[in-house]
């Protein structure tokens, strides 16, 4: 069946991807949006109001404005959550804002200030369906996300509630699955922890988070480069524990940057629309 999530097609096919921000909700937004040159829009919750109103009015905006150029109902759309992910009790009891976003009929989500394999594995079962066993085991426990969202999600991807349940799993865990689910690894304090945190069954692709994984090491303002030697170190860390997990590393890239970083195995840019063209043509690839 074709793809509902753009952003895993191009993964699936080798590509590296490339996002824009989104720092307002509501229809007009979504419409605007709609015809995005990105492959996928992530709206930051973790500082813009926790506003699942105007985040299903986005979604609307954006199913009345589309499809997409590529066919696909809407851009692909990923949401930061504000809860933290310092442990495992932190995410349950925080686990409403993970199935009230995923009932909007988002195409994934971010966890931030990730710090503890508990709080990750607590993450994808929130994320999951009881019934959705691929993976549950020793390292990961059954779904709980519950019945009762899924028909307004199902009508934003444009499926029979039926169809939506099987599709809303996660990928690559599963490989039919259209939902991404993704970590911040952003504070000093989670680098022992990052491979263990990264290798939980269930996620798709991890940053180091620059900004604020220079506020831990004592710096104001260090989102942009140059980076000291321990944010370099601290980078180095996080790439290596999404190489050795199969996940996809997320990097800042620049339009004189992002040919060498997808180079060296940066598969999710944070970029504007010029850098992103750029890597495209590095790649071959005409959209």
């Amino acid at each position: 069946m074709a793809r509902i999530n753009r952003a895993i097609e191009l993964l699936e096919g080798g590509q590296p991807i490339f996002f824009a921000g989104v720092t307002e909700l509501g229809f007009d937004s979504g419409t605007r949006h709609a015809s995005t040159w990105a492959d996928y829009l992530c709206i930051d919750l973790e500082h813009l109001p926790f506003d699942m109103a105007g985040l299903s009015a986005f979604m609307d905006g954006l199913i009345a404005a589309g499809p997409t150029e590529c066919g696909h109902r809407t851009p692909t759309v990923i949401v930061t959550l504000p809860t933290d992910g310092a442990d495992e009790a932190m995410v349950r009891t925080n686990s409403w804002m993970i199935k009230q976003a995923l009932a909007t009929g988002v195409h994934g989500l971010m966890l931030c200030h990730v710090e503890a394999p508990g709080a990750v594995r607590a993450f994808v079962e929130c994320a999951r369906y009881a019934f959705q066993d691929i993976g549950v085991g020793d390292r990961l426990g059954p779904g709980r996300r519950g019945s009762g969202g899924q028909e307004r999600a199902a009508a934003v991807w444009g499926l029979s509630t039926a169809d939506y349940l099987d599709r809303a799993d996660v990928w690559p865990l599963n490989p039919a699955g259209e939902l991404m689910l993704g970590l911040k690894i952003e504070d000093r304090r989670a680098l022992d922890q990052a491979e263990a945190c990264i290798a939980v069954p269930g996620i798709a692709l991890a940053e180091w988070g620059p900004g604020d994984m220079g506020m831990s090491f004592g710096l104001k303002e260090a989102h942009d480069p140059p980076y000291c030697a321990e944010m370099l170190e601290a980078r180095q860390v996080v790439k290596a524990a999404c190489d050795a997990g199969g996940v996809a590393f997320l990097d800042v890239v620049t339009p004189e940057t992002v040919a060498e970083r997808i180079d060296q195995g940066v598969k999710i840019g944070a970029a504007s629309e010029e850098a992103a063209a750029i890597g495209r043509r590095h790649c071959g690839r005409e959209r």
